[in-house]
C-alpha cells in the first residue's frame, strides 16, 4: 500500500465521514484525535465507506451488497456504509451475539443471520454467502481498501495539529496501523504501535519478520485480539518510521479511568492503550504527539429500555439514566449522573445506592 492508495480513499470518502476533531491536551504538545467522535462511533466507518466507493466508482459494487462477519465496530460500520450507500449488509454472527449488538446492526438497516456457536462458524457462512450471491466481503481490517481509509485521518490530523511529530495508535489487527504509517510516511511523521503485553499480533510479527498466529489474552482483547496481523501493516512498520510498544492491563486500566476522570471521555480499552503507551515512551524536548482516540467505549443506553420508568428531575422534566453495555459507541460525557464507568473505583455505586435510600423514605 502506497500514500496515493490514502490520497485516493480521502478523495473517494470526502464528504461521507466526519472530520476528526484534535483538541490540545492539558500538556503542553500534545493533541487528540477524538475519532470516537465518527459516525458508528469509530475510524471502521472511514474503511467501510472507502471499500464500497472504490467498488462503486469502478461499477463492482454488486447488488447482492456487502456481506461481513462482525458484531463490533467493523459490522457496525459496514452496516452504516452500505445503507448510506443504498445497498444491503448481510451480517452474520454467532447465536451466543448480544442481542444489543443484533439490535444496533438492524438499526443501520442490516440484515442479521444468526449461524453457529463461534465467530469462526458467522465467517464461513458468510464467506459462503459471498460465493453463492456475488455479494462484496469485507473484512474488520485486512484489505487494501479499508486501511487505505483509515489512514485518511491523518490528512485532518495535520491539518489542525501541523506541529505533530509522532501519532500514538493502538493495534489490534493492524488495518489503522497500516492506513496511518503509510500516510504518516509521505509528512514524515513517526507511528508508535501501542499494544497490550499478552495481545500483540503485530509486534510478534515485526519480531518474527511475517504475520504469525497469536494468541490474546488482555482486558483489551475484545478490540484488540487480532490473531494475526495482516501484512500490510508489517508491511508498512518496516517501510516508515515506526516503533512498536507493548503495555501492561494495568497500564490500559489507568489510561482509560485518566480519560474518564480527567476528560469524562470514555473509551474502550483497546483505544485507552495508545494513551498508556505515553508512559513508557521518552519524547523528545518539544516534541508534538498526537495520541488517536479511535473507538468509543459503550453504548449508553436509556434504563427506560430496561426499567418501564422515568425519573424526574429537579425542572419537572424526566430525568433519564444510563446503563453501559459494552461493544456500543458513544461518549460518556452526554452522561449527566454522578455514576462512573468504572466499577473499580472507590465511589462507583454510591450516588446509586443514595437515591434508592432516599427513595425508599420518600414512599415510607
Amino acid at each position: 500500500m502506497a500514500t496515493d492508495d490514502v490520497l485516493d480513499a480521502a478523495r473517494r470518502i470526502d464528504g461521507r465521514v466526519r472530520r476528526v476533531q484534535v483538541i490540545r491536551d492539558d500538556r503542553e504538545g500534545r493533541w487528540l484525535a477524538l475519532e470516537y467522535m465518527q459516525h458508528t462511533g469509530s475510524f471502521k466507518a472511514r474503511g467501510a465507506q472507502s471499500l464500497l466507493s472504490a467498488h462503486r466508482e469502478a461499477g463492482a459494487l454488486p447488488e447482492a451488497g456487502v456481506t461481513i462477519a462482525s458484531g463490533g465496530n467493523a459490522g457496525l460500520a459496514c452496516a452504516w456504509a452500505a445503507r448510506s450507500q443504498g445497498v444491503s449488509a448481510t451480517v452474520f454472527l454467532p447465536t451466543t451475539a448480544p442481542a444489543v449488538k443484533v439490535a444496533r446492526l438492524r438499526g443501520y438497516g442490516a440484515e442479521v443471520r444468526l449461524v453457529g456457536a463461534e465467530y469462526a462458524e458467522a465467517a464461513e457462512a458468510s464467506e459462503a454467502f459471498a460465493r453463492e450471491s456475488c455479494a462484496l466481503r469485507s473484512h474488520a481490517y485486512d484489505n487494501r481498501l479499508i486501511a487505505a481509509g483509515a489512514g485518511t485521518i491523518v490528512g485532518e490530523i495535520r491539518a489542525q495539529a501541523p506541529d505533530v511529530e509522532t501519532i500514538f495508535v493502538s493495534v489490534g489487527g493492524g488495518g489503522l496501523f497500516a492506513g496511518v504509517a503509510t500516510a504518516a510516511a509521505g509528512y514524515g511523521i513517526r507511528v508508535v504501535a501501542v499494544e497490550p503485553e499478552r495481545c500483540c499480533a503485530l509486534h510478534a510479527a515485526l519480531e518474527a519478520g511475517k504475520p504469525i498466529d497469536v494468541t490474546g489474552d488482555s482486558v483489551a482483547a475484545d478490540s484488540l485480539g487480532a490473531r494475526r496481523a495482516t501484512a500490510l501493516a508489517v508491511d508498512a512498520a518496516q517501510r516508515g518510521d515506526a516503533r512498536s510498544l507493548l503495555v501492561s492491563d494495568g497500564e490500559i486500566i489507568a489510561a482509560r479511568r485518566a480519560m474518564w476522570e480527567e476528560r469524562r471521555i470514555v473509551v474502550e480499552h483497546g483505544t485507552a492503550a495508545a494513551l498508556a503507551g505515553l508512559a513508557a515512551y521518552r519524547p523528545a524536548e518539544g516534541e508534538g504527539i498526537v495520541v488517536l482516540s479511535s473507538c468509543a467505549g459503550r453504548t449508553l443506553i436509556p434504563a427506560t429500555s430496561f426499567r418501564n420508568r422515568t425519573r424526574q428531575n429537579a425542572g419537572g422534566g424526566p430525568r433519564v439514566r444510563f446503563r453501559l453495555e459494552a461493544g456500543g459507541a458513544a461518549s460518556a460525557a452526554t452522561n449527566p449522573g454522578p455514576e462512573t464507568p468504572f466499577p473499580d473505583s472507590p465511589n462507583h455505586g454510591t450516588a446509586r445506592r443514595r437515591r434508592g435510600c432516599s427513595a425508599r423514605r420518600r414512599r415510607r
